[in-house]
């Protein structure tokens, strides 16, 4: 494999674990209600664990609201169940065929909680985003000792590679920030 293939490589790693940072991150509320909340709970329909944005749209009218409404009314009580299940700590109110989620605001003190496990999943990011570089170094480490690759060219794609994991961590790290203030502020 060429070193542009394994830099390519290491590239497109490092962005599917930013793009799974994005999407986990989205779970963490801010000030306002969001889908997102409650988008990936699963829930038993028709004996398959299903995520809810599958059987039901989602949306906020107020800040403090949210309105699900299933495209199957027989499915309103599984939604419920598997709301009431989950962590989120929020009673579904069922109201024919919606069920509405009154979002109560945050504490101080959960806010501070939710910034850590936002913190906390970014590290996590960082951890892959760095394993994915150390694999890179090590298939060109390989390429080099099998003589595929010269020493210069080597050192050229392991400086490619150090820039884009640096890239990467600077994205993580904005994200977490970004997540962080929206947490922190009313």
């Amino acid at each position: 494999m060429a070193t542009q293939a394994v830099v390519s490589e290491s590239r497109s790693k490092m962005q599917k674990a930013v793009d799974v940072l994005q999407d986990d991150l989205k779970a963490f509320r801010g000030g306002r209600a969001t889908g997102a909340i409650v988008e990936h709970i699963k829930v038993e329909y028709y004996g398959s664990s299903t995520p809810l944005k599958s059987l039901a749209t989602i949306s906020a009218p107020e800040a403090d609201m949210l309105v699900i409404k299933p495209f199957d009314p027989a499915s309103v009580k599984d939604i419920e169940k598997a709301i009431k299940s989950s962590d989120l700590s929020i009673a579904p109110i069922v109201e024919g065929k919606f069920i509405r989620l009154n979002i109560p605001p945050l504490s101080e003190e959960r806010r501070k909680h939710l910034v850590q496990q936002a913190k906390q999943a970014g590290e996590q990011t960082k951890i892959s985003i760095r394993n994915v570089r150390r694999d890179g170094n090590k298939s060109l480490e390989k390429q080099e000792k099998d003589k595929q690759i010269t020493e210069d060219d080597l050192e050229t794609a392991k400086k490619q590679i150090d820039d884009i994991t640096k890239e990467f961590s600077d994205k993580v790290d904005s994200l977490v920030t970004h997540k962080a203030n929206e947490i922190m502020k009313d």
